[in-house]
């Protein structure tokens, strides 16, 4: 598999959705029963995918999953995670994986919905979604583990209602105690620091990742990156989670305000409002906003 063909369908930009990305799935894990772990990547970030990942092997094969020293990604170096992936795919007589990546449109989009779907919930609707799509593609799934997003007991009892028999243990820090958990915490952070490192903005400017900084609100050098990148009437570019709180204050501060209001003398106001075309550069270049909807100025009647 070239995974990173798979990473650059996804990260031109233009992908405002979700992408999955999997293995091939080991015949033995279609006969033994196995083990499966989940984890994710980027859920704080303001800017990037999320990315939830998977990794499942038979329970008979433990013990070769903890010789290839999977650990938790956020401890580990970018050049460790390259070769852990590395040893991961290597092994895939008895190992496979799975990711979903999350757009930072569709994530965004989400959280603004009118019937609020915040990230928690995202999250488990990922995981859930990794487990059926295993199960679905043969995977003799009996045990699962998962890294906890919000109280764990909680989301136990959700997946354990979804999928009645499984043995399913959902734990802070599992990614640190569960092997399984360790290797989809190695896939989906690999496939993250990939989509940021091919991510073409089809707003047309150059990303350079270094100066992104962590990607997290707090960081100086990812604040100066928003407020370098953003247009005052469209806002933020594809890499952005707009929906953070930290992107409203920019908006806030630098974008173009607009007030709905109904004028007195309709007709006087229509005369003083400018046209469209003068408020979005009619007679220059025209953004990314008309050109991907194909949108044209009227012609005069």
């Amino acid at each position: 598999m070239d995974l990173d063909a798979k990473i650059k369908e996804f990260s031109d930009g233009k992908n405002t959705a979700t992408h999955i990305i999997s293995s091939a799935v080991p015949d033995i894990c279609k006969s033994e029963p196995c083990m499966l772990g989940i984890d994710e990547a980027g859920r704080g970030p303001v800017l990037g995918p999320m990315v939830y990942g998977c990794a499942y092997c038979p329970v008979s094969k433990l013990a070769e999953l903890k010789a290839l020293k999977c650990a938790d990604s956020k401890t580990l170096s970018l050049e460790a995670r390259e070769k852990l992936l590395i040893l991961l795919n290597d092994s895939g007589d008895f190992l496979g994986w799975e990711v979903e990546i999350l757009s930072p449109s569709f994530i965004s989009r989400n959280m603004f919905k009118r019937s609020k779907y915040n990230l928690n919930w995202m999250s488990h609707d990922a995981a859930i979604a990794l487990i059926a799509r295993c199960r679905e593609a043969g995977v003799n799934v009996t045990e699962v583990y998962v890294d906890t997003v919000g109280p764990p007991e909680k989301y136990q009892a959700k997946l354990e209602a979804r999928f009645p028999g499984l043995k399913i243990t959902v734990s802070k820090k599992a990614d640190a105690l569960f092997p399984t958990v360790s290797a989809a915490s190695i896939c989906a952070k690999v496939v993250r620091d990939r989509a940021l490192a091919h991510w073409t903005c089809p707003e047309k400017m150059e990303v350079d990742v270094a100066a992104l900084g962590s990607g997290y609100p707090a960081d100086p050098q990812t604040k100066r990156f928003l407020a370098s990148s953003l247009d005052p009437v469209f806002g933020f570019p594809s890499l952005v989670r707009f929906s953070w709180s930290t992107c409203q204050t920019i908006l806030d501060t630098s974008a173009v305000g607009v007030q709905w209001e109904k004028p007195d003398d309709e007709n006087a106001a229509a005369r003083d409002t400018p046209s469209v075309a003068a408020l979005f550069g009619g007679q220059g270049a025209r953004h990314v906003f008309f050109t991907e909807r194909h949108l044209r100025p009227a012609p005069p009647l």
